[in-house]
């Protein structure tokens, strides 16, 4: 492992071995107290012979027969190549040659995809010619506008936009990162808004609410979920999710920008 300095006084380039070498020091690090916020993952990408290049890695997996396809397909959509497709046992083995940029969030659509049934496992290969664009996370996200503590009315109104990382009572604040939105693009939600109340009843005003279960993520599938504009923020109590510029304004700005170039 390698840390780098920054200009930024409160900034560092920490360079491992992949995404669990990175999270075993993170996670002593917030035992020990530390509270800290991490940008997305990137791959060492080096210039070899004038060309671009990048990590390419060998990757396993043994899978039920009936869920190969799936597989296949998720892999082959982040340049992964395949080499070997052959039984083994009850299981199908297969193996691809991938970009290690196509890895970083696979590993949860593979394990979706196939019911859990998938075990994978990847070994570094050698630098070779970059690869091209690889598609990055579908959906967008479901965002704070408020502070305040989540309400269990609001989250049951705006079950149908999406799936939320937080339950009722949750404090939250703008900019927080709430759920993932069942469209491509970002979206901005009030979940501290609390049922307003009248002096007038009638038989079947009141609904029942049926709330899913928030999504929890490990400090891994968190590092692996957030994208560019993004941060995974770390306390001794807490791993949330949010984007690096709080305020909606600023963040329609910049990827105004950043769609411009």
């Amino acid at each position: 492992m390698r840390i780098e300095e920054t200009p930024s006084p409160d900034s560092y380039l920490v360079f491992g071995r992949g995404i669990l070498h990175l999270s075993v020091l993170i996670e002593t690090m917030r035992r020990e107290g530390y509270e800290l916020q991490l940008g997305q993952p990137q791959v060492i990408v080096k210039e070899i012979d004038g060309q671009k290049c990048e990590p390419i890695e060998v990757l396993t997996v043994d899978v039920p027969q009936e869920s190969s396809s799936k597989v296949i397909d998720l892999v082959t959509q982040r340049k992964g190549n395949l080499l070997i497709m052959e039984p083994k046992g009850d299981l199908t083995h297969i193996e691809f040659e991938i970009p290690s940029r196509g890895i970083i969030g696979l590993r949860n659509n593979v394990l979706t995809a196939t019911a859990g049934e998938a075990i994978m496992a990847h070994r570094f290969k050698a630098y070779e010619p970059w690869k091209g664009h690889i598609p990055s996370r579908i959906a967008g996200v479901l965002i704070s506008k408020d502070k305040g503590a989540a309400v269990a009315y609001s989250i049951d109104k705006l079950q149908d936009r999406g799936k939320f990382f937080i339950e009722a009572g949750e404090e939250i604040y703008p900019g927080m990162i709430i759920g993932e939105h069942i469209r491509p693009d970002d979206l901005v939600v009030n979940v501290c808004t609390e049922k307003q109340l009248t002096n007038m009843r009638a038989s079947g005003t009141d609904e029942k609410m049926r709330i899913v279960p928030k999504i929890k993520f490990s400090l891994e599938e968190s590092m692996e979920y957030i994208q560019w504009d993004e941060y995974v923020e770390i306390t001794p109590l807490h791993i949330r999710l949010r984007k690096i510029h709080l305020d909606e304004n600023t963040r329609k700005r910049i990827t105004k920008s950043v769609e411009a170039q």
